[in-house]
């Protein structure tokens, strides 16, 4: 009994140490559950996240994709423009070639021509002495032909002096009769002097015409001569003003017109002022470099001249110092030329003038009007 009592209460003992176990394994196994709930609640978050950014990714592959064809079509454009670009170069390169050689022809074209230039130059000079000489020769012919004519003038008064003596002794004795007859002797005489004096003035008259031929043809020469001296001081003008516009560069208050080159005032002068600001001092010193580079290739024979021409718009002007545009223009134009003379240039190459208002190229009387009448003109001419 009491070993079964005791078996009892062991059994009692037992049960709840194993409902407590399984309670355990329970606990264990919701833990667990729960775990691999959550497990799958996270990967499936984390899987739809990387769904969402594989689908980004494949959206930003279609766009790089469509990004690369675009870049691919502008690259195939750009190689095209390459090659057009390429085919102008060689162009371009020809065409430089081409005129290359042009300009050397135009060189040996332009020594050619100096050379020619210098032989016109010695022919004027001959021509110019044989032109002295001949109007000497021709001034003392007309010399003699005054004698000459002088001469014939008492010969033909002697002769009807004798006529008119001969007429009164008409009645005469055989002595005077031969008196007449030596007379008669002496007017013939008289009279082939006359006709030889006759001839010697026909003689003078063609030398005259001759003389006159050939200074007129001298004179055609020498006119030919200037008119070659004039193209070729054209030439160097126009080098002169290419060269310039190169140096200066594109600027709006700068132009050509002709044979003159222009500049606004306000690129050298303040308003109503004669002094030369920084900008048109350093306009200047590209100038004076220009013309003494093109006066070494000026031939010494050509007596060229830089003429610098002031000129204002029509609005008066009275201050201190200059009382009219007259003064405001010739002080501009004067202050030009002795800033050159500074830079090197030689005082016999420059010229000065000032015009005032009363030469201008714009006639209106707006604001634009005054800014083009207000200008510097250079021209190289001749003396």
């Amino acid at each position: 009994m009491f070993e079964a009592q005791r078996r009892g209460r062991y059994s009692l003992n037992i049960w709840p140490g194993f409902v407590d176990f399984l309670a355990q394994i329970l606990l264990v196994f919701i833990f667990v559950l729960l775990l691999f709930v959550i497990g799958q609640f996270y990967l499936s978050k984390v899987l739809t996240g990387q769904t969402l950014a594989m689908e980004e990714l494949h959206a930003q592959v279609d766009q790089l994709a469509q990004t690369l064809s675009l870049e691919r079509k502008h690259t195939a454009q750009i190689e095209a423009k390459l090659s057009h670009v390429e085919q102008q170069l060689h162009t371009t390169l020809a065409e430089r070639d081409k005129l290359r050689s042009d300009l050397q022809l135009t060189k040996a074209e332009a020594r050619k021509l100096k050379a020619d230039f210098a032989n016109a130059n010695e022919r004027v000079s001959v021509s110019e002495q044989q032109l002295e000489l001949k109007l000497e020769e021709i001034a003392s012919l007309q010399a003699n032909i005054a004698m000459l004519r002088t001469l014939r003038q008492k010969l033909e008064d002697k002769a009807g002096a004798m006529a008119s003596k001969l007429e009164q002794q008409h009645e005469i004795t055989t002595a005077s009769q031969a008196k007449v007859s030596a007379l008669s002797q002496q007017v013939q005489a008289l009279r082939e002097q006359l006709v030889a004096v006759a001839d010697a003035l026909q003689i003078s008259k063609q030398t005259v015409t001759s003389q006159k031929a050939q200074i007129q043809h001298l004179g055609e020469q020498l006119n030919v001569a200037l008119a070659e001296k004039v193209k070729e001081l054209a030439g160097y003008r126009s080098e002169f003003f290419g060269r310039l516009r190169q140096v200066l560069g594109d600027v709006p208050q700068i132009r050509i017109v002709g044979d003159r080159f222009m500049f606004q005032s306000e690129v050298f002068f303040a308003s109503a002022s004669a002094q030369i600001g920084p900008e048109g001092k350093d306009k200047l010193n590209r100038l004076a470099s220009v013309l003494k580079e093109v006066s070494k290739q000026i031939p010494s024979d050509i007596d060229w001249v830089l003429q610098v021409e002031g000129h204002t718009d029509s609005r008066p002007i009275h201050t201190p110092r200059f009382s009219s545009n007259w003064e405001l223009s010739t002080a501009r134009a004067l202050s030009i030329v002795h800033y050159l003379i500074s830079q090197g240039i030689s005082p016999n190459r420059l010229a000065a003038a000032g015009y005032g208002q009363y030469d201008p190229i714009d006639p209106g009387d707006s604001a634009e009007a005054y800014a083009r009448n207000r200008r510097i003109e250079l021209r190289l001419t001749s003396h």
